[in-house]
């Protein structure tokens, strides 16, 4: 990638099989985008409670969608008159397959600081973004002024980006904890046990577990700065 965009203009990158074009400015920056991220959960009956449980099945794609807007009738509306298809196909290519990647690239469109999702909790660890990448799903092209000689000189773009992240990308930020492993804690001024096995098991009452894993007398006076080992559910079970 050698070229830049102007200071201030959104512009996407396309990520081809060969590598990630120059920035793609938009001519004209959105005047609204919509952002919308759905997750899925399954709900668990169990007779007698009075509502059924929320199981957590998966996350959705999020969605983004924004409408771009173009002209070059400042070019001319004559004989001479530049088509805003300059403009516009550099997006529409998006949407198209690319040859030797038997799909469309995926896109990534940037647009200066505060990006949605830049600010997430800390907690999310690895899961802030200062962009949003996937792949176009959807784009509607309208043409709305055109020249006497019937050239097009304004268009408005709109386009449906689903999120787009490879299982490896996904791995990286999650980081997900789990129960099966065996992992190390850096305790906190405000840890105790119970919270430690509520994160790492959603039990808090194995905290016992953890307690005899790491030879702690009493459990109730911990150091901040100590680090524990959070054995594996299934190893502790086996040593049982």
């Amino acid at each position: 990638m050698t070229g830049s965009a102007p200071p201030g203009r959104a512009y996407l990158i396309a990520h081809w099989q060969a590598g990630d074009s120059d920035p793609i400015p938009v001519q004209f920056n959105p005047t609204e985008m919509t952002l919308e991220k759905r997750v899925q959960f399954a709900e668990i009956a169990i007779p007698g409670l009075t509502a059924p449980l929320q199981q957590f099945v998966r996350g959705q794609a999020e969605v983004l969608t924004l409408e771009l807007f173009f002209d070059t009738s400042d070019k001319g509306t004559g004989a001479v008159a530049t088509s805003v298809t300059t403009e516009t196909d550099k997006v529409y290519s998006l949407a198209r397959i690319e040859p030797s990647g038997h799909a469309p690239p995926p896109v990534t469109f940037h647009w200066g600081k505060g990006f949605p999702g830049e600010n997430l909790a800390s907690e999310l660890g690895g899961q802030r973004r200062e962009s949003f990448t996937g792949t176009i799903v959807n784009i509607r092209q309208t043409f709305t002024f055109f020249s006497g000689g019937g050239v097009p000189l304004r268009a408005k773009l709109a386009l449906t980006v689903n999120e787009y992240k490879t299982m490896r990308e996904q791995l990286d930020e999650l980081n997900l904890s789990s129960p099966d492993r065996t992992h190390g804690h850096l305790l906190s001024g405000s840890d105790q046990l119970w919270s430690v096995a509520q994160r790492y098991y959603s039990r808090p009452g194995e905290w016992r577990r953890i307690a005899e894993a790491n030879g702690l007398a009493d459990p109730r006076r911990l150091a901040a700065g100590t680090r524990l080992a959070v054995p594996s559910i299934d190893s502790g079970r086996r040593g049982r």
